[in-house]
């Protein structure tokens, strides 16, 4: 059994992120999408809080599992028994940073590889940090994000006025 990890913040998830699992989730036996802690972001929502969105607008992929965790990629690659660390990319910009980190990676683990995976055209431009500052700013995020979100999306938006 091929098992893929797609690692992210998903603060919130996107119909970008949702792309990509839709589409690695139809390559891989199974795919483990990991809320990890990222040292750099405040989030608006906390890893558990963002599993919980993640298993709603996933519900419909009987091979998609929804973790948590907070430590070394390669580790939980490793104690997951992955073959690979699925990402996604909009653009070239994102594509050194992304290769720097499956090259370390990949030297922490050698038994995972990177696979790269392009967004859709539709999202390229797309990321949580788009959805927040619209939201914020009264802006409409129903192209941006599944319905079965919006609304706590939404709601959490008010709070942090």
């Amino acid at each position: 059994m091929k098992t893929a990890i797609y690692p992210g913040s998903f603060d919130p998830v996107t119909l970008g992120h949702l792309d990509v699992i839709e589409r690695a989730s139809a390559l891989f036996d199974r795919l483990i999408v990991v809320v990890m802690h990222n040292q750099t972001k405040k989030p608006m929502f906390t890893a558990e809080e963002r599993a919980a969105l993640l298993r709603r607008v996933t519900g419909h992929l009987p091979n998609v599992e929804i973790d948590c965790f907070d430590g070394l990629l390669a580790a939980y690659a490793a104690e997951r028994g992955a073959c690979t660390i699925v990402k996604g990319l909009r653009a070239v910009s994102d594509f050194e940073y992304e290769f720097q980190m499956a090259l370390a990676n990949r030297k922490l683990n050698p038994d995972v590889d990177t696979t790269f995976l392009m967004t859709s055209a539709e999202y390229m431009y797309l990321s949580s940090s788009v959805v927040k500052d619209i939201a914020a700013h009264g802006g409409s995020i129903r192209d941006f994000v599944s319905p079965e979100i919006e609304t706590e999306i939404l709601k959490r938006m008010r709070k942090e006025d």
